[in-house]
This record gives C-alpha cells, sequence and structure tokens, in this order.
C-alpha cells in the first residue's frame, strides 16, 4: 500500500507513474476530494476539543467564585461540544475507512528504471544465455511426449478434479519431485537461503499483506466455511507474513527464505489460454524465493535474486532469456520485475518460467514489516521482493522439449541425475 503522506506530497509524481501503468487517475481525484475531507475534520475535531478545554477550565473557575448557576449554564454547552466531537470523529472514522479502502486497490509506483509501456509489448529484452537445441525432425509437445511415455494423464485427473489438472506417474512423478529437491538444494547449499515449510493454508489478513485481497479473490480457491481461508497462490504469501507485524533486528537483514509448496490459482480471466497440458494448471509445483531486506539495498538483491533463479536453467543447460517488464505489465506489487523465459521447442518460443520483483515497502506497509537499524532506531518499514526459483511445471515441460530425442525418448541432464536415482532417460532404449 502507498503511503498517504507520500501521496498527498507527490500528487503529481504518482499521477504520472499510475498513468504508465494505464491505471485509472480519477482513483486520485478521489483520493484528493477524501484526504481533503479527512483534514478538515481532523481540524474541526481538535478546534472542538481546544474549546472544550477551555470551557472546562472556566467552568473550574466559576465553581471556585461560587457562580454555580453560571458554571452549570456552561455545563450544558460543553456536553453540547462533546456531542459535536463524537459525531466529527464519526464522520472522520467514515472517511478514513473510505480512503483505506481506496488506498489498497492503488497498485505500486513503478521504479525509474522499469520501461514504460501499455502493454508487454513495452517489455525489454536484456540477456539471452544458451543456445536453443536444433533438431533433425519435428518435435513433439509435452502432451504428446509424456502421453507416449505413459508419464501423464490429463484425462483420469479430469475425471478426479476437472478441466486443468494433471496426474504424474512413475518417472514423470519422479521427475517432478527431483526438480522440487534439486531446486531446493541449489537454493539453500549454494545461494544460502533458508528452507521453510509454511502453511498451504491462509487467512484473509495474509492475503492483504502480500496484495492479493482484496483486489484479486477471483484469482483464489477459498475454502467454504466460515473462517475466511484461502488456499495459497504463491508460497511468497507465507513466507512474506511470517515477519508480518513484527520489527525485526536490522542486523538479521536480508533474511533470505525459500519453500517449495503446491500453489492453486482459479486462473479466472484466462479461459482457452494454455490451456492444453501442464502450462496453465489451477494446481502447480513451485521453488519460491523470498527476501526481506532494508530499503538502500533491495535493488542490489533483486538483481541476485534473479540470479539465483536462473542459475537453476544454467545448470539444467536450458536456453532462456531475461525481460525487464513495463510500466503496464507489472504485478499489482512490484515496483520492478525481471521475468526470466525459458526456450520451448513445440512454441519456438521463450515462455515465462519465474518473475522475480521488488515490491518494495509496499507489502511491508500491508503487512506492517519493519525493521530497526540501532536498539533505539525509529522503526522503518523493510522492502520485500520474491520470485520463482522456479516454476517446476513449466521446468518439467522445458526439460521434456528440450531434451526429446527422435525416437520419443526424454534425456536427463546431468546434473539432475543424482535426483533421479541415476536414471539417465525416460523411455527408449
Amino acid at each position: 500500500m502507498l503511503d498517504t503522506n507520500f501521496v498527498r506530497a507527490n500528487l503529481e509524481l504518482v499521477r504520472r507513474k499510475l498513468g504508465g501503468r494505464g491505471f485509472p487517475l480519477d482513483a486520485l481525484d478521489r483520493f484528493n476530494e477524501l484526504d481533503e475531507r479527512r483534514r478538515a475534520l481532523i481540524r474541526e475535531r481538535d478546534d472542538l476539543n481546544a474549546s472544550r478545554n477551555r470551557e472546562s477550565q472556566d467552568i473550574g473557575k466559576l465553581m471556585k467564585g461560587g457562580q454555580k448557576d453560571e458554571a452549570e449554564s456552561r455545563r450544558i454547552e460543553v456536553r453540547k461540544l462533546g456531542d459535536r466531537i463524537a459525531e466529527a470523529e464519526t464522520q472522520l472514522n467514515a472517511v478514513e475507512a473510505d480512503l483505506t479502502a481506496l488506498l489498497v486497490t492503488i497498485p505500486n509506483l513503478p521504479e525509474d528504471s522499469v520501461p514504460v509501456g501499455r502493454d508487454e509489448s513495452a517489455n525489454q529484452e536484456l540477456k539471452r544465455w544458451g543456445t536453443p537445441p536444433s533438431f533433425g525432425f519435428e518435435p513433439r509437445d509435452h502432451v504428446d511426449l509424456a502421453h507416449a511415455l505413459g508419464i501423464l494423464d490429463l484425462e483420469r485427473a479430469a475425471k478426479i478434479s476437472g478441466a486443468r489438472f494433471a496426474i504424474l506417474t512413475g518417472l514423470g512423478a519422479r521427475l517432478e519431485r527431483a526438480l522440487i529437491n534439486f531446486c531446493l538444494e541449489l537454493q539453500t547449499k549454494k545461494h544460502g537461503y533458508e528452507e521453510v515449510v509454511p502453511p498451504y493454508i491462509v487467512n484473509s489478513n495474509t492475503l492483504y499483506g502480500t496484495g492479493q485481497l482484496p483486489k484479486f479473490e477471483a484469482d483464489l480457491f477459498k475454502l467454504t466455511d466460515e473462517r475466511n481461508f484461502y488456499l495459497i497462490p504463491t508460497a511468497e504469501v507465507p513466507l512474506t507474513n511470517i515477519y508480518a507485524d513484527e520489527i525485526l533486528d536490522g542486523a538479521r537483514l536480508p533474511i533470505k527464505m525459500t519453500a517449495y509448496t503446491p500453489c492453486f490459482r482459479s486462473e479466472a480471466g484466462s479461459y482457452g489460454k494454455d490451456t492444453r497440458g501442464l502450462i496453465r494448471q489451477h494446481q502447480f509445483d513451485k521453488v519460491e524465493l523470498v527476501k526481506i531486506t532494508a530499503p538502500e539495498n533491495s535493488y542490489d538483491e533483486l538483481e541476485s535474486l534473479t540470479r539465483d533463479a536462473e542459475t537453476v536453467l544454467e545448470e539444467l543447460g536450458l536456453a532462456y532469456r531475461r525481460v525487464a517488464l513495463s510500466t503496464g505489465d507489472l504485478g499489482f506489487s512490484s515496483a520492478k520485475t525481471y521475468d526470466i523465459e525459458v526456450w520451448l521447442p513445440s512454441q519456438n518460443t521463450y515462455r515465462e518460467i519465474s518473475s522475480c520483483s521488488n515490491c518494495e515497502s509496499f507489502q511491508a506497509r500491508r503487512a506492517s514489516i519493519r525493521f530497526r537499524r540501532e536498539q533505539k532506531s525509529k522503526p522503518e518499514f523493510a522492502h520485500t521482493l520474491n520470485g520463482s526459483g522456479l516454476a517446476i511445471g513449466r521446468l518439467w515441460v522445458a526439460l521434456l522439449e528440450n531434451y526429446q530425442q527422435a525416437d520419443g525418448s526424454v534425456v536427463i541432464p546431468e546434473a539432475l541425475r543424482p535426483f533421479m536415482d541415476g536414471v539417465k532417460r525416460i523411455g527408449g532404449r
């Protein structure tokens, strides 16, 4: 959430930056109206309180002077002032509630280096790594490959749960588990993240803290009891909120966490898009990276977090590119995002496999995550960062398609073989 004082003091800057995101600017007009009304009510309340205090002091003097009738008459006026103060407080609370309800719908401000543009067409490619494979045959997509190998069953998954669920079997299931373990081992042993096993069900306050609620409730799976529980859409949600409503010792920063979790998304509005196979599922596995940092270090930490995610693809020999998202393509809570896109031969293009974002203080303000630089220092809001390290289902897809052979088998890259009990190939001889 944006800071009210910052928005008030920098209204034109906020207007320009939100305009670059394509956000409706009438929200800022409404903010200005509510903020002016709020300040007017605060002045009215404070003036009334000052008048009541003066009247109370005068009444005391009258009582000491024996002027009881006059004192009683003034008490009636003081009671009227009390009623007016109570009414001003009621109006102020309502205006502040409206102001907060408005602020939580306003996205984060793009950082100055973010490319300006209305949509993904303005995204900027920053680098490429590796060379997409060349085949002496027409490469098949992961669905055809996996069905032929007997490691993917979409029809029975649909019977159990519905469309856009999958069953992995045999070496397909082992491959999923191997990729999860490979990613966790890399991030914990090589990059220094602490592994966490968080809850997969969270309350509404937790989703509010990272920005999924209230704006994106339609994208979530909600439990149908009275407790306001939701299935997590990403481990970013529970990991970031571990430190909600806490003041951290600045010496602990940066805090680096990683977790494997299943993720659950309704994918509202994406009907007909990427619905074949494992690209866009309602349930999928992901290894997440989260950092909590001091503000002055957060952009250096974004660079290192992005490199930590890219290393997974480099270790597995999968070609990828890094893309800087434009202002119009940023996620709600992000100030700057890099997408990592892996090469998919069946689509002859790069597809997103990770988004690495710096949310600056946007989530920390909502979740009240603060730190002190020194024991007696004033608490400050931390910066929060997150990224996939990586999306396991899409990594599974990329591995099958990039390492497919003419006979329909799939070679397991050497770095992954220790996690596959030495299996070198799925299918074939």
